[in-house]
């Protein structure tokens, strides 16, 4: 009876395994591996496979751009426990269940959270608003299909700021980089990276403070 009940658990255990297995695809393309999970059975396997496609085309064009030395290995998973609609931490993203199915198309969250991997500023020298604001300018110009998810840079409005952060923020640093400095959103990003970030640097790198550039900002906001 002791040799029934062991081996009976093993078999559980092992079609456990083998049902992780099944969930868990793993693609490698270009130097880069991406692990994807899921627990919501009712994931569209088009959206699943439109979720690896965006990572594989923004992925190393953001690496590139920003950190070479990024993770190669990223792991995907879409949870319906979790209440948000995305996070990252660890080389790893969570995407909520419930999000993808209301906005399938909303396809470039996977822009803004592997931004979030390539960011890998650890304890952060700088405010929370800049670290969502790169991510978010990451999306705007590194999106797949923003226009399908209807997603833009809000027109500027009276009580808007800066500090305001995700798409505030990146308007105002795409208007830096056409009007301003271009490629200053890169440097700040290294600067924020090796913790060498302190506020003076927009004055070092364009003779004028925050507020003085949001002041510029604020009377032609064209990007």
């Amino acid at each position: 009876m002791k040799k029934i009940l062991t081996f009976s658990i093993f078999v559980m255990l092992i079609s456990a395994f083998s049902a992780h297995l099944k969930a868990q695809e793993i693609t490698k393309k270009s130097g880069y591996t991406l692990s994807f999970e899921s627990n919501f059975k009712e994931l569209d396997p088009q959206l699943k496979k439109r979720l690896i496609k965006t990572f594989f085309e923004v992925y190393p064009k953001l690496a590139k751009a920003y950190n070479p030395s990024t993770v190669k290995e990223v792991k995907f998973f879409v949870d319906t426990a979790y209440k948000g609609v995305a996070a990252t931490a660890d080389g790893k993203v969570t995407f909520s269940s419930v999000w993808m199915e209301k906005h399938p198309e909303d396809i470039d969250v996977v822009t803004h959270e592997v931004m979030h991997i390539v960011q890998d500023y650890g304890r952060s020298v700088g405010p929370g608003w800049l670290t969502e604001g790169i991510a978010d300018y990451a999306r705007y110009k590194f999106g797949v299909d923003n226009e399908g998810a209807k997603w833009s840079l809000p027109a500027l409005k009276p009580e808007h700021s800066y500090k305001n952060s995700y798409r505030i923020t990146a308007g105002f640093f795409a208007w830096m980089e056409k009007s301003v400095k271009p490629g200053i959103i890169k440097t700040v990003d290294a600067s924020l990276r090796d913790h060498t970030y302190t506020k003076d640097i927009w004055t070092k790198l364009t003779g004028k403070d925050l507020d003085a550039l949001w002041a510029d900002y604020v009377k032609n906001s064209e990007v």
